[in-house]
């Protein structure tokens, strides 16, 4: 088998190309450079057409990351929660984030911090209450999870194309994505889609000149 020849393991659910054979096992790098991995040769098969293309796309989107450290994100990212010393629930979310980020899956991993955040917030704040109703609040963009931006292609007659460029962290991804795919397929009729994360915080002061009109619970008053 040629080196770089693209190779399908179902174990991993992964295309990598093949670079030699390591006693009973074929060596794989993913495409466009990583880490390589062993598979089983009687497992691994040669990728179908749909199989190539999701993996140069995922490639053409690692290197699009890398040029994106000047880039203005939406908002400033804290530092992920830190489980509590002591809780189950604390540890089983924390798992579930250490095993989404070993599997590069940054969307799970991103979802696995909100849960991690929100069970903290709920579940050992105790001695203090929050309280809505004659307070003021507005809701804002959760600094804690960062936002995604996807596109998919919905070229085709009878089906979409349904190449997607998968979640990405800003516009310039996606755009980019769409170029190159165009590039290749010309395709030119994309959905996109962004999602973010949104929380209720308490407006600790008006500002001058405000009527103090803010969101609220039903029946609540706006001003403080």
């Amino acid at each position: 088998m040629e080196p770089g020849t693209l190779l399908y393991d179902p174990h991993t659910r992964r295309v990598g190309e093949y670079q030699d054979r390591a006693g009973p096992y074929v060596m794989l790098r993913p495409v466009g450079g990583g880490r390589e991995w062993q598979a089983d040769p009687s497992l691994v098969r040669p990728v179908t057409l749909e199989e190539r293309l999701s993996a140069q796309v995922r490639a053409a989107n690692d290197r699009s990351l890398t040029g994106l450290s000047t880039a203005y994100p939406l908002v400033s990212v804290g530092p992920p929660p830190e489980p509590v010393p002591d809780c189950t629930d604390c540890a089983a979310l924390a798992a579930r984030r250490d095993d989404a980020r070993a599997a590069g899956d940054g969307s799970a991993e991103t979802d696995a911090d909100v849960l991690l955040a929100r069970h903290q917030r709920r579940g050992h704040t105790a001695g203090r209450r929050r309280v809505f109703r004659y307070v003021p609040f507005v809701i804002v963009q959760d600094a804690s999870a960062a936002p995604e931006y996807q596109a998919w292609c919905v070229v085709g007659d009878e089906a979409d194309c349904g190449a997607s460029s998968g979640p990405c962290q800003g516009p310039e991804e996606v755009e980019e994505w769409q170029r190159r795919h165009a590039q290749e397929t010309r395709h030119l009729r994309y959905r996109r889609c962004f999602a973010d994360y949104a929380v209720l915080e308490q407006v600790r002061s008006l500002p001058p000149g405000s009527t103090g009109r803010t969101c609220g619970p039903r029946g609540s008053s706006s001003t403080p």
